[in-house]
């Protein structure tokens, strides 16, 4: 295949980071075609087969997956006719609004594969259960966003989305972290995930390098250790931007100038503020720093941190999920506090503003540890953001004081 008309050229785009057509890394390269072979041997049997991609954030799951599906769609639709995967029906599922924009403007660049080939996943279930029809290799970016529970507001009257998706197809590929997970009505955990996958034929493989964060493995080590609530000395002086400020408007000003210099950095903040879907603008205040939360734009075509505008904004852990920042500003917000009598991290789940996050259900055991680990998860989200430079100013006084001491 003639990649030079295909490849995104800017790497300093979110396309660029889904390319197809980026270098792999010989481990990435092996597991591509260890999904595909899988799919060769499953996509004409007559069960579901699952194949399940692991890795914490910036491990290059989705590159992975996104090189798969180019493949699999270019054997389906230009290969040759006796491959296993020709004339399949297939399709990439992700249940992320900004990465659904993300694939389906990707795929105008891609030969092989359609804008119609990207769905999310209750209209792919509602339209094959209307037309009766099954998939044939369906990939799910994300998976640990997926619905396990019934969700009226989006028009989900089963119980488990992956679920209902494997049953309306012949091979399921799917990348998950449980580390990932932000809503109650999304929950899962490994023991859950291992006992429904247990069912079906089924490969894992675990990515466990770090793509996204260039820095030497102590930042890893310290953002680890912050999302288990505890407090590490601060990561050696390297090429990696790493501060802690006790100034929000100072980060902000710094955030500014490095956008400026290199484009796609951004503040971030835990959902600790208020904000509606109302139509109207919402702002989160800090010590020298006011600034509105991201606008709510579904019909916009770009991700929103390559909208010129939102270097205005500050970003939820729902806006940025999935995408790469050069360096990123991270606020900590008012739930995240410091227990001096343990010297560690805490979380006061009741400060957490998005409480529509920990909708009751009956079948999740201990909802107050998992309400905390949903906001450690979206805490884990935002400090894996930046690749280039992470900075951190935390809204309790407190911890803000005791992370100055590091």
């Amino acid at each position: 295949m003639n990649t030079s008309q295909t490849e995104v050229s800017s790497t300093n785009s979110s396309i660029f980071k889904l390319s197809p057509f980026k270098t792999l890394s010989p481990e990435q390269s092996a597991l591509k075609e260890k999904v595909i072979r899988f799919c060769r041997e499953h996509v004409r049997a007559g069960s579901p087969a699952l194949f399940v991609i692991r890795g914490r954030a910036g491990t290059g799951k989705s590159v992975v997956l996104s090189a798969v599906f180019n493949e699999i769609q270019h054997l389906s639709r230009s290969g040759a006719p006796d491959d296993p995967v020709s004339h399949t029906d297939n399709r990439l599922i992700v249940n992320h609004a900004e990465m659904f924009k993300l694939y389906r403007e990707l795929s105008e660049d891609l030969p092989d594969v359609r804008k119609k080939d990207i769905d999310r996943p209750t209209p792919f279930i509602n339209r094959l259960d209307r037309n009766h029809q099954t998939a044939d290799i369906v990939l799910i970016d994300e998976a640990h966003l997926l619905l396990t529970k019934r969700d009226s507001y989006n028009r989900f009257n089963q119980e488990n989305q992956l679920l209902e998706i494997i049953r309306r197809s012949r091979v399921v590929i799917l990348v998950f972290d449980d580390r990932q997970v932000l809503k109650m009505k999304s929950y899962w955990n490994e023991a859950a995930l291992q006992r429904f996958i247990a069912q079906y034929p089924c490969e894992e493989y675990r990515l466990t390098r770090q793509f996204r964060i260039h820095a030497e493995p102590d930042v890893s080590e310290w953002i680890s250790g912050f999302v288990h609530k505890k407090l590490l000395p601060l990561p050696k002086k390297q090429r990696f931007d790493f501060r802690i400020f006790e100034d929000a408007g100072e980060m902000y000003h710094l955030i500014k100038e490095k956008n400026s210099a290199c484009g796609l950095s951004r503040m971030i903040a835990t959902y600790d503020y208020p904000y509606k879907l109302d139509g109207q603008d919402h702002f989160i205040h800090e010590k020298n720093f006011t600034l509105r939360w991201d606008r709510s734009k579904p019909n916009e075509r770009k991700p929103w941190a390559e909208r010129p505008e939102s270097i205005d904004e500050v970003g939820s852990v729902y806006t940025i999920q999935g995408f790469d920042l050069n360096f990123a500003g991270v606020i900590l917000g008012p739930s995240v506090v410091y227990d001096e009598s343990c010297d560690q991290i805490a979380i006061d789940t009741k400060k957490y503003e998005d409480q529509a996050a920990f909708t009751r259900r009956d079948d999740v055991p201990h909802p107050e540890a998992v309400k905390e680990q949903i906001i450690l998860n979206s805490i884990n989200v935002l400090l894996t953001r930046g690749m280039r430079g992470l900075y951190i100013y935390a809204g309790n006084p407190e911890l803000r004081k005791r992370l100055a001491t590091l």
